[in-house]
């Protein structure tokens, strides 16, 4: 077995917090910062950065296409914007209280020119799932496909509110 030879460094008088806890990584002193702010700060750097990965030929990475949810005069509204693509490319279906909008894109460009030739292929796949509110009428959703925009609408039973104002009252200061 090899020996190791162990050299104790005599203790430093002041110890100096290492300059690493102060760099742009955090945006100011670990020590400081709230764990759900570092949590979220790391968050978004990280779709930053892999928001911006440059995606290769044979990558055949997820694609998160836009979708907008809301409810009105009784209906569950879904918008999705899926450019370039077809209605064949697309499905949705309800299964049990979840509505499912899945598809898959392939995109193939090819150029040529005197001398010159230029083929790029690009495929992506998407899996939305949307829960539904109790009592949607999943036998009446209904879906439409035009120019690269998906709609869909779920007829829901509307959602009563009970508001009730509450009065704002000001502090009076009482006289010492």
């Amino acid at each position: 077995m090899a020996e190791v030879t162990v050299v104790k460094q005599p203790k430093a008088e002041r110890m100096e917090m290492a300059p690493f806890f102060t760099t742009p990584i955090f945006r100011g002193s670990l020590f400081n910062m709230n764990p759900f702010a570092l949590m979220r700060q790391f968050t978004e750097d990280m779709d930053r950065f892999f928001g911006q990965m440059p995606k290769t030929a044979t990558d055949t990475a997820a694609w998160t296409p836009a979708i907008e949810v809301k409810q009105k005069e009784g209906k569950l509204l879904v918008t999705a914007d899926l450019p370039g693509l077809k209605k064949e490319d697309v499905k949705v279906h309800i299964d049990e209280d979840t509505l499912i909008v899945e598809g898959e894109r392939k995109q193939e460009k090819e150029e040529k020119r005197e001398g010159y030739y230029h083929s790029e292929r690009s495929y992506g796949k998407f899996y939305r799932s949307i829960p539904l509110p109790a009592g949607a009428k999943a036998e009446q959703t209904a879906a439409q496909f035009n120019n690269g925009v998906l709609e869909i609408t779920v007829p829901v039973p509307e959602a009563k509110t009970k508001r009730q104002e509450i009065p704002v009252q000001e502090e009076t200061k009482k006289a010492a």
